[in-house]
């Protein structure tokens, strides 16, 4: 199943969600990182009442990794990209481990620019001012994106250049 990212088109305005995919919620992943501990717990106390203490050391170790892999995952589980078009202007926001960056530019200063190779980010530049967004895109889909955010961004300068009589260039 192709990634789909959450695109909404109104009046005057449209905007791109770029989600993670995260097959699991962090509720989710609490429960099962609870059902690991617990069974490491189990197997650590059998090994501890024939004698064997050693283990439980190790047990509070694997416990511990287990606690920091479940923080990392839930700090990033939200992390998001969003573009917005609206009212003359391009937004990109981003959350990534709870600190949101924001960038604001004129739309017809934006221009999208992609090479298309493996890894690389799709980015806005506006002047002198550069974003690079589609990391939660796969490496394949990112093409789409950047050909939708590219046609979109010349249907609004189009518009705006009737609206005002004027062209753009």
């Amino acid at each position: 199943m192709p990634y789909r990212w959450i695109h909404q088109a109104e009046a005057g305005s449209q905007q791109w969600l770029l989600r993670r995919n995260c097959a699991l919620s962090p509720a989710q992943l609490a429960i099962c990182f609870s059902a690991i501990g617990v069974v490491t717990l189990l197997i650590a106390s059998a090994f501890a009442l024939q004698g064997a203490w050693v283990v439980v050391p190790f047990a509070g170790l694997e416990m511990l990794a287990l606690a920091v892999a479940f923080v990392v995952h839930a700090r990033h589980a939200g992390d998001y990209e969003r573009i917005v078009l609206e009212g003359g202007c391009v937004t990109v926001e981003r959350l990534h481990g709870g600190r949101l960056a924001r960038l604001e530019c004129p739309a017809p200063w934006v221009r999208v620019q992609y090479g298309g190779s493996r890894r690389e980010l799709i980015r806005l530049v506006a002047s002198g001012r550069e974003v690079a967004v589609g990391r939660y895109v796969p490496d394949g889909e990112r093409t789409r994106l950047a050909r939708e955010l590219r046609a979109s961004v010349a249907r609004w300068a189009d518009a705006n250049a009737q609206r005002h009589g004027t062209t753009h260039g």
